[in-house]
């Protein structure tokens, strides 16, 4: 995140070639650097597995009820009621209204691509989390639009439906389709046993190293909106890491209060409390303009997000023994 700021504030040449790479306004070298994080997770996906999911379907119901009917809500509440009152004497009111539309896009935005990471180190069950992502997918191409016009009551917003269907195509399908397509061509010339005791280890640094660089890359682009509102940064942080938190503990014990494994409760707890960051950042700049306070916002979201998921991802693994053991 220092890195990122400190290029894009020395060198900010870097920048403006980093705005000219972009389609819908996503940027392709954070496309790039997700796709080497999550390629590798996808060739561990046993998709065999996923034929089990009727079996207990109650990680899915948890997921999307969470996701779409607490999450866009919690985040609109808590958002309004620290930028308009706890704040008010701190933000003016012009700026609050943005930075609330920053707050809104991410709480309407629950995690996609992020999610692997965060379930691969609590050793979530991979197929369920593949299958968690793709139904959130298919419900933020028709619920993200209505509940963020809705909630920030601004008819005439229109959100740009190119940036929503290439950053799913960009972020979920192309990686998954890689990891399908490697397993299967790796499954017939080496065998399975290779293949996962091998093959996908030689992927393990990939991912540390592509969640990373993709933090630089995004600060790099917004160091100039960073160094010119630092305090309000903070503030605009509290509401968010609440939320992040508030998310993540109703999902949790509401998968511990329903039965559900540990590597199923601990995805389903991840993919709330974490926002497609990527999705809320291009919105936010293809809205209102790239040092928009909404897009500062979002961009704040980033900020905290890494350092309070991993707190999150140590609290479960450290409550694992909460919950019941599938054999």
């Amino acid at each position: 995140m220092i890195a990122g700021v400190m290029i894009g504030h020395f060198f900010p040449a870097v920048v403006q070639v980093l705005n000219k790479m972009q389609i819908a306004g996503i940027s392709i070298p954070i496309a790039i650097l997700i796709w080497i994080m999550i390629y590798p997770m996808m060739i561990k996906v046993d998709f065999q597995s996923i034929r089990q999911i009727k079996d207990n379907p109650k990680g899915l119901f948890l997921t999307w009820i969470v996701n779409w009917l607490i999450k866009p809500f919690s985040m609109y509440l808590l958002a309004y009621f620290f930028l308009f009152y706890v704040f008010k004497s701190f933000i003016p009111q012009n700026l609050a209204r943005q930075y609330l539309a920053g707050a809104v896009l991410l709480g309407a935005a629950p995690c996609t691509a992020m999610v692997f990471v965060w379930s691969t180190l609590t050793h979530g069950r991979a197929a369920y989390t593949v299958v968690q992502v793709a139904t959130n997918d298919c419900i933020i191409l028709f619920a993200f639009v209505p509940i963020v016009k809705f909630l920030l009551g601004v008819s005439k917003v229109i959100v740009p439906y190119s940036t929503l269907f290439v950053s799913i195509f960009l972020f979920v399908v192309i990686p998954l389709a890689g990891g399908i397509l490697t397993r299967v061509i790796m499954m017939k010339k080496k065998g399975k046993d290779y293949l996962e005791n091998v093959f996908v280890h030689k992927f393990d640094f990939a991912t540390t190293a592509g969640l990373l660089l993709t933090l630089v890359l995004i600060f790099t682009s917004q160091s100039a909106v960073i160094i010119n509102n630092p305090i309000h940064i903070v503030l605009i942080a509290i509401p968010l890491i609440l939320q992040t938190f508030l998310i993540f503990f109703i999902a949790y014990l509401s998968a511990k209060a329903i039965h559900l494994p540990f590597d199923i409760a601990a995805p389903a707890g991840m993919i709330g409390a974490s926002n497609f960051f990527e999705l809320a950042v291009a919105v936010a700049i293809a809205l209102f303009g790239t040092t928009s306070p909404a897009a500062l916002a979002t961009t704040v979201g980033v900020l905290t997000e890494v350092p309070v998921m991993l707190t999150l991802v140590n609290i479960a693994n450290k409550t694992q023994n909460w919950f019941i053991k599938e054999d």
